[in-house]
């Protein structure tokens, strides 16, 4: 008697129950994760695609306009520039019959399934945390709780001059820095998933707590919800299929990751296969607030050479050492003596400069250049006689 219609039959039953516990798994993590970010519905897109993050560059204008004198435009433009490719990685991992026979199934192969697991999301988490510090958004505070605030407002202005709304910020601090600062203090800590975090302090919708490795001490990172975003590579693509690679992924519509198992009768060793394309990424990079923490109230030094410029009227500026990522040049001019500047002074009011520019200047009057962050506070500054072409 034949069998009847629409029987599950073996050769239908092509995905372990190993193989689903996995996928399942790992996609929960990131759908948490994606939750306590606020990051919106992950974005798909094809292998080799360039991820680009964004800026603004330009350069105020003197706002010092004489009466009745036409006010100069101050031109500022967003560029873009590659950060990744996004690719396929491929991962694997192989447990042998001894080991399995010596340890058991769920020390030897389960035990190490969830290693496999940890790593793969901690390896995206972790080129996230890298890129998250070279924001250039920066500033500078004596203390952590000013640390955190700034860099909250920082962001939040940040989004307001592009004419974005920022429902929420994620701070990202060193974890020693958070128990050092609330010592006995009661608040909760959450950890799952691998993730320790903080919800709803100090106006941020969450703080992550990140190791030494992932984020130095005396550093306190924030960014909008709205500028990070998750693109993937869906691992079930047709090409891959008909290519005989086929990897079990998630039952959902998001496929972030493939897995597949099998027994390698040639080595008796039970095999494991990861795929993915997996990309965590924040949009703007001057969108990141990066706020270094310091006692040291001492003024850095610049040393600032003025040269004859290229037209008349004008010097041209050496400065050492380089402007540091995220920062700034100001300067102001003096008859008499070369302008003064304290740590910590705001030289909000001064030119700003974009450390190649021709000035236009007298000879023989006084040069000072100040290095400064984000907030127009003084870190380093440095000055000259002014030497300009006749």
């Amino acid at each position: 008697m034949a069998a009847k219609e629409n029987l599950i039959k073996t050769a239908d039953v092509q995905v372990t129950a190993r193989e689903v516990d996995f996928v399942t798994r790992f996609e929960r993590n990131w759908e948490h994760l994606r939750e306590i970010l606020g990051i919106m519905r992950p974005i798909k897109k094809q292998p080799n695609t360039k991820l680009k993050s964004k800026y603004a560059e330009g350069v105020l204008e003197s706002g010092n306009v004489g009466e009745g004198e036409e006010i100069p435009y101050s031109k500022f433009v967003v560029k873009e520039k590659d950060y990744a490719d996004i690719t396929i990685e491929k991962y694997a991992k192989a447990v042998s019959i001894e080991s399995i026979k010596d340890h058991g199934y769920d020390n030897a192969v389960q035990m190490t399934d969830d290693e496999f697991l940890f790593q793969l999301q901690s390896d995206v988490t972790g080129r996230f945390y890298s890129y998250l510090n070279t924001g250039t958004l920066t500033a500078t505070e004596t203390t952590f709780q000013m640390a955190l605030a700034m860099a909250k407002g920082l962001v939040e202005n940040k989004f307001k001059t592009m004419h974005r709304t920022a429902t929420g910020t994620v701070g990202f601090v060193n974890v020693l820095d958070v128990y050092e600062y609330l010592g006995a203090a009661d608040i909760t800590i959450q950890n799952q998933f691998g993730f320790q975090y903080i919800k709803d302090f100090m106006g941020f919708n969450t703080i992550f707590l990140l190791s030494e490795d992932e984020i130095q001490r005396g550093r306190v990172i924030a960014t909008p919800v709205e500028n990070i975003v998750l693109y993937y590579v869906d691992p079930n693509d047709s090409d891959f299929v008909r290519a005989g690679l086929v990897y079990t992924v998630s039952a959902g519509e998001t496929n972030l990751i493939g897995f597949h198992t099998q027994g390698n009768y040639n080595t008796a060793v039970s095999e494991a296969f990861a795929i993915m394309g997996l990309t965590l990424f924040a949009e703007y990079i001057d969108a990141i607030a990066v706020v270094t923490i310091t006692d040291d109230t001492t003024l850095g030094t610049l040393t600032v050479d003025s040269a004859e410029g290229s037209t008349a009227g004008t010097t041209k500026l050496t400065v050492s050492p380089t402007l540091e990522t995220g920062h700034l040049y100001k300067y102001k001019t003096n008859a008499s003596t070369a302008p003064e500047v304290n740590y910590g002074q705001s030289v909000r009011n001064w030119t700003a400069w974009d450390g190649k520019s021709d000035i236009a200047a007298t000879t023989g009057e006084y040069i000072t250049v100040v290095e400064c962050d984000n907030t127009y506070k003084a870190l380093k500054s440095g000055n000259d006689t002014i030497a300009s072409k006749a």
